[in-house]
């Protein structure tokens, strides 16, 4: 478990409760988040949490068998914030009274104070308009507050919408201030823990060191074997590991051929000749390509890639020779996605290839340096490593690559399209300084062919759609309001430089109903 103080989040169910982690690392505070099912008397001992904080959840506080906080995580004399279903399950377990059937709130809400509010810490900087904007989402309310509990704020769904016993320092919020529709959710956090007396020692630097040290306990001698995809994930998994061993690190690059523009080089330049990093780059295009030649169906796309990638894998890590561990870039989401809370598959938002491993015939233990991080710690653990930025703040990048952002069947000659169109549209991004406000952004290259007309000929090529989103966390998104000047400009940009493309559309589907990638 990590040296610092730590903060434990009960999770029962709630598809939100990784903004709360996030809010939290955000400033500067190490915070785990744990299923409700595995939270019991001895690993609160264990874990020794300075604070706690209850999450939202599915069920119902009136439903028999639904889920409950164990009772000595009230007795442990440290504070403790109840987040929507952690309200209830507080004041129902706590002495107070939860009902159904009462008005339900779903969406944006006011919360109003109430004079009991004022002078607590937890509410500093609060109500300064007279009122709270908030969002909400429940079904059940609390009717009667637990004994010792006061009302400080209400709201027309919610007349117990914030309440707090300060002499126990609990406090229970009906709304949900991780989400960024309660624009002041931070401070209400921030203010909890200030009042649990965290230092905010949790900090890129401090990690660094601390990952640096157990690397070396855990590796001793041996060699490591390292995936890099030339995402920001492995690469700076490949970077820490490299400081703390040195030349025990061997990377293998796997080049499918299905790369964007100028990456492969890009990749083998930066970590082989400038970081000196012992560097495989197994360049094994033609299989892949072969492979997958006249496959449209995506999902066959997606497994022969994955098959491929690690027969490729395991063959040229064999020829590092004596290599004891493998490295991998697994992070936190990652962890916590692939762990259902309540052991039911409804539960687990998707499953993740990289937690567990390889085939287990590899005979190989794993090191996994950043799976306590969330993806934006390991952009600013890859800027105190060094990482150039404009490699650290990249797009998001699908594992299969291009195979994905060309539906239907492959070709060379479509996939040198693609490229080119990509390297045109990222280009035009970046030259009207839009880059860091896209969270991904990409050419998809369409089965289809439209009639065109160039000079004084008649054209028969493809179709392309340009996909930019916005996002927090990939979960949702929405299309990105280009001008009409900027795709005007991108269009004829793409159509005049790139043979074998004459018609440019722009996709303005979010996420849901669609997804992010195109297949």
């Amino acid at each position: 478990m990590s040296k610092h103080e730590r903060l434990l989040i009960v999770d029962f169910g709630s598809q939100v409760t990784q903004l709360i982690a996030r809010r939290l690392r955000e400033l500067n505070v190490y915070c785990e988040i744990h299923p409700f099912n595995t939270v019991d008397d001895a690993f609160l001992d264990r874990f020794a949490p300075r604070a706690v904080i209850l999450s939202g959840g599915p069920a119902s506080v009136t439903a028999q068998g639904s889920p409950r906080a164990p009772q000595k995580l009230f007795e442990m004399g440290v504070p403790v914030l109840g987040i929507c279903y952690g309200q209830q399950v507080m004041m129902e377990q706590l002495g107070g009274r939860v009902e159904s059937g009462h008005h339900r709130e779903f969406g944006r809400a006011f919360v109003t104070p109430t004079a009991a509010h004022e002078g607590d810490r937890i509410f500093t900087g609060l109500f300064a308009t007279g009122r709270e904007e908030v969002w909400m989402s429940h079904g059940d309310r609390v009717t009667a507050l637990a004994p010792g509990f006061e009302v400080y704020g209400t709201s027309p769904g919610a007349p117990l919408a914030m309440v707090g016993d300060p002499a126990r320092q609990f406090y229970a919020v009906q709304f949900h201030p991780e989400v960024h529709h309660t624009p002041n959710g931070r401070i209400l956090l921030e203010n909890f823990i200030r009042l649990a007396g965290f230092t905010g020692d949790w900090t890129m630097g401090a990690y660094r060191a601390e990952a640096v040290e157990k690397i070396r306990a855990q590796v001793g001698n041996g060699k490591v074997i390292c995936g890099l995809s030339g995402g920001v994930d492995s690469s700076v998994a490949a970077m820490l590991i490299h400081e703390a061993i040195g030349e025990q690190l061997t990377c293998v690059f796997v080049d499918h051929g299905l790369l964007r523009q100028g990456e492969a080089d890009e990749v083998v330049s930066m970590f082989r000749d400038h970081y000196n990093i012992p560097l495989i780059h197994a360049d094994e295009s033609e299989l892949f390509l072969g492979a997958l030649d006249g496959v449209s169906d995506p999902e066959i796309k997606r497994k022969t890639i994955g098959r491929l990638f690690i027969e490729v894998f395991e063959r040229h890590a064999k020829s590092v020779g004596d290599a004891k561990f493998l490295a991998q870039g697994t992070l936190y989401p990652d962890v916590i996605e692939s762990v259902s809370f309540s052991g039911g598959p409804s539960v687990t938002i998707k499953s993740h290839h990289n937690v567990g491993g390889l085939p287990e015939k590899m005979g190989l233990k794993l090191v996994e340096p950043l799976r306590e991080l969330f993806k934006d710690e390991v952009r600013a653990l890859g800027r105190e490593l060094g990482l150039p930025a404009h490699f650290i703040g990249r797009h998001p990048f699908p594992g299969p690559g291009l195979a994905i952002r060309c539906p239907g069947a492959i070709s060379h000659d479509k996939l040198e399209i693609l490229r080119k169109a990509d390297a045109i549209f990222i280009d035009q991004i970046r030259r009207h300084g839009l880059y860091d406000d896209i969270w991904q952004a990409f050419v998809a290259l369409l089965p289809v062919r439209s009639v065109g007309v160039m000079g004084d000929g008649r054209t028969y090529e493809y179709a392309c759609a340009l996909r930019a989103v916005t996002s927090v966390d990939g979960m949702t998104a929405d299309y990105y309001p280009f001008t009409h000047e900027f795709l005007g400009e991108t269009a004829t940009r793409i159509v005049g430089e790139v043979q074998g493309i004459n018609r440019v559309t722009y996709d303005i589907t979010s996420k849901p109903p669609g997804t992010i990638e195109w297949e």
